[in-house]
């Protein structure tokens, strides 16, 4: 075990603890590098093939929550220290005290996903960590077989969305695309917008079930998808919705769709 004790945050190669903002993060990060937070996050990284780097960890998980997976890396460097010094240094205080940085592998490309799915989401210009986690874990646990995002969408690998998908950010097949509504659709797939609009169906329509590959399109927080996006689609599709409320948040609608969808599939 190569063990380095920290007694301030100068030391050689734990800046990328600090450098790998969630700010930095919102856009796809290039410098090959992501975090994974948490043992259970960081092992299930560690069983799709992720290479780790180096560990970062409170001194009481050494022989607690980090110890199987030190014991699994005997020549892993592990940087500890005390948790206020290493909250100085990574810019928050950590949950569970674990932090993994990791190598980033190719993305697939878009035909290695499509070819072999029934089911794809596609996540236009979503930009909120937490959702972009909750959206890959609700499309892991429904059977989703495939994400699409946009090129300003939030990067999947940021710290945030990987601990809050609890790892499945690893499990779900995932690319960019530029256009990727034009480029799911020149596939093969039917698209359909999740939006509210005059020509919506309700997601329980029973058109939906005789569609073999659909896309379903999620659009950003606040604004939903642009015009030009939902014209672009095949179908146009809402949820319905009592008591006045017009809409879900985007992760708890990509659930609502996830679950209707695939067991119409």
């Amino acid at each position: 075990m190569n063990l380095i004790e920290l007694e301030d945050l100068s030391f050689p190669g734990v800046d990328v603890y600090s450098g790998l903002t969630e700010a930095r993060l919102r856009g796809y990060d290039t410098s090959g590098i992501f975090i994974a937070e948490s043992p259970k996050v960081i092992s299930i990284a560690l069983r799709h093939g992720y290479e780790p780097v180096s560990l970062l960890c409170e001194r009481k998980h050494i022989d607690g929550d980090a110890a199987e997976i030190i014991t699994g890396l005997p020549g892993l460097t592990i940087y500890t220290g005390s948790r206020e010094l290493l909250s100085k240094l990574t810019g928050y205080r950590l949950t569970r005290g674990v932090l993994c940085a990791m190598r980033r592998r190719p993305l697939p490309e878009l035909d290695s996903i499509t070819r072999r799915s029934k089911i794809i989401a596609i996540l236009q210009s979503i930009t909120d960590t937490t959702n972009i986690g909750a959206i890959f874990r609700s499309a892991s646990a429904l059977g989703v077989d495939g994400i699409i995002v946009s090129g300003d969408t939030c990067d999947p690998l940021n710290r945030r969305a990987v601990r809050v998908s609890m790892g499945t950010v690893f499990t779900v097949p995932w690319t960019i695309a530029d256009d990727p509504v034009k480029e799911v659709a020149s596939r093969g797939f039917q698209t359909a917008a999740l939006a509210l609009d005059d020509s919506s169906i309700s997601l329980d329509d029973n058109s939906l079930k005789e569609i073999d590959r659909l896309a379903v399109v999620f659009g950003t927080e606040g604004d939903g998808l642009p015009r030009h996006v939902i014209a672009s689609c095949d179908h146009v599709v809402k949820i319905p919705m009592y008591h006045g409320v017009d809409s879900l948040n985007v992760a708890a609608a990509a659930a609502v769709t996830f679950w209707e969808l695939r067991r119409r599939h």
